[in-house]
């Protein structure tokens, strides 16, 4: 216990930075204070907070877990195409989102386009659409807080009550702190789980004698050399995970974190330091899970490779329980948890566990975003600040917190293993299907409110197809493929262990292209913005 009780430590600590926050602004500061922590936000805390809620337990579990399933590819998959493309939507997008911000107050995207396509219900749809997609996320973090507590306690903690720990601790300093509280809790995380990623990955190596040794057993092995090669993911499935990436841009709570910022500047250091700091999460996280296929002295570890081979070589005889218990048994968002848990001392298997919990937690953002946005977009805009004031507007957002934190953790208590997978086929792959809003609204004045329609309704089809697919379909033993629509001999769409692939390719592809399509095809059929509108947008 520990571990367990060094990362409780670190959980009070957060907990009293959140407070602090609220004692710090409890002067009666309005919906901009609590929201937007009154665009105040420094150059320093403006980078850590905006990297960090973006690094949760989707990188540092989920990267681990998928690297010791699939190899050294899972870099290459999102850590290097995510140092290229989410500066690049920052820099084209967020100095230009904080500038429409400033000017005319908005405080979610959704005002925005409220107000770029003089839109009412429809910025509704688009609300309902985000928020639905950004749940999964939050999902995640209660899931690794529960994987995290219950792997470095040996077991002592159940997944159930270190979920309800994390859901609790996020939601009281979010509840007090709002932005302002969020953004320092982040920043203190950031700082903390980039140090202890660095001294996990030399630790460990030290510990088993450097990792040269780890990859030569790997080499040497016909059924692990593959791992440190891309062969377990096609060249179709790599090239369209690369357009993962762009949904960052469009989660509401990086948005709103744009913001925040106290001047425009902020983003030009922000662009160049963020794929350092991708740098320094994605190659120890993706190394330490490929390195786990190495280390059968660590016993966990040893299960799960055993489950994995039985997999492989009795999949025929098994039936759809046993092969669904034996893929959750062989899921590896815990690697690095179990390593730290054999290799280092307790007292430095708690500071380290506490880093990747660091991590795990950054959903504050995500409750935080969600909050404001009911209570901006919903809330204020079908009369409830006009008609109850602004105190009760951010006591609404408050209650808001504690709902979204037990709806999160109430899923978590069913989600299956899989933590990537979660948040790829969902989360990502939706956020970037809506990317066409952002682009349209910000520099094509000919887009119209009904090409964005068209883009949400697209949108949520296409998700709830793929849920249903995955619901009905039952998930394939690895290395299996198992067709659902097939034309003139060809597989269009099929169920693969991980999600579903339409020709090859992730969903994200054609459901982008698509999108866009609509959107460019719906606004050149339908009627523009007003002059008075597009003034304000585009100058005369």
């Amino acid at each position: 216990m520990i571990p367990a009780l060094v990362v409780f430590a670190y959980l009070g600590v957060v907990l009293y930075i959140g407070i602090f926050a609220f004692r710090h602004t409890a002067s009666g500061e309005g919906a901009e204070g609590y929201f937007l922590a009154n665009r105040s936000l420094g150059q320093y805390v403006f980078l850590l907070s905006l990297f960090g809620t973006n690094m949760t337990a989707f990188t540092i579990l989920g990267s681990a877990g998928h690297a010791f399933a699939n190899g050294i590819v899972t870099f290459g998959l999102m850590g290097s195409s995510s140092a290229l493309l989410i500066p690049m939507g920052l820099y084209l997008f967020g100095p230009r989102v904080w500038a429409l911000g400033k000017r005319y107050g908005f405080i979610t995207p959704v005002q925005m386009y409220r107000d770029r396509w003089e839109c009412g219900h429809i910025g509704t749809a688009i609300f309902a659409i985000q928020a639905i997609l950004l749940v999964p996320y939050i999902v995640i973090a209660v899931m690794g807080g529960g994987t995290t507590l219950n792997a470095v306690s040996d077991g002592v903690i159940p997944y159930w009550f270190g979920g309800a720990v994390v859901a609790i601790v996020v939601m009281s300093y979010v509840f007090f702190g709002g932005m302002r509280g969020t953004a320092w809790v982040n920043t203190f995380q950031t700082a903390l789980f980039l140090t202890f990623g660095a001294a996990a990955v030399i630790f460990i190596g030290v510990s088993i004698g450097g990792f040269p040794q780890a990859m030569q057993r790997l080499l040497e092995s016909a059924e692990t050399a593959s791992l440190l090669t891309r062969e377990r993911v096609a060249p179709r499935f790599f090239f369209s995970y690369m357009l993962i990436p762009l949904s960052t841009i469009m989660f509401p709570h990086i948005s709103i974190f744009c913001l925040t910022a106290r001047r425009m500047g902020q983003f030009k250091k922000t662009v160049i330091f963020y794929p350092l700091c991708i740098l320094a999460i994605w190659l120890p996280c993706t190394f330490l899970g490929v390195s786990a296929n190495a280390m059968r002295d660590v016993p966990g570890i040893e299960a799960k490779l055993v489950a994995r081979e039985t997999l492989a070589t009795e999949r025929e005889t098994l039936s759809m329980a046993e092969a669904t218990e034996l893929q959750s048994e062989a899921s590896g968002d815990d690697v690095i948890i179990l390593m730290l848990d054999h290799y280092a001392p307790l007292w430095l298997a708690g500071l380290l566990g506490a880093g990747i919990m660091a991590a795990v937690m950054a959903s504050d953002s995500q409750i935080l975003a969600l909050s404001t946005m009911f209570t901006e977009d919903v809330f204020a805009y079908y009369g409830g600040a006009a008609r109850f004031g602004p105190a009760v507007q951010v006591q609404t957002g408050r209650l808001f917190v504690i709902v979204i934190a037990m709806v999160a953790y109430a899923i978590a208590l069913e989600a299956p293993p899989g933590i990537f997978g979660l948040a790829v086929q969902y989360a990502f792959s939706g956020y970037t299907t809506l990317l066409p809003l952002l682009v349209a609204a910000l520099f094509w004045k000919d887009s119209t409110k009904w090409g964005a329609l068209a883009v949400v309704i697209w949108t949520a089809v296409t998700l709830i197809a793929t849920a249903v697919l995955q619901a009905t379909v039952p998930v394939p033993p690895p290395g299996t493929i198992v067709p659902v629509w097939t034309v003139a001999g060809v597989d269009v769409i099929s169920r693969t262990t991980s999600g579903t692939d339409v020709l090859g390719y992730m969903p994200v592809l054609p459901m982008l292209i698509v999108s866009t399509s609509l959107m460019v095809g719906v606004s050149w059929l339908t009627p523009k913005p007003t002059r008075t509108t597009l003034s304000r947008y585009f100058g005369n």
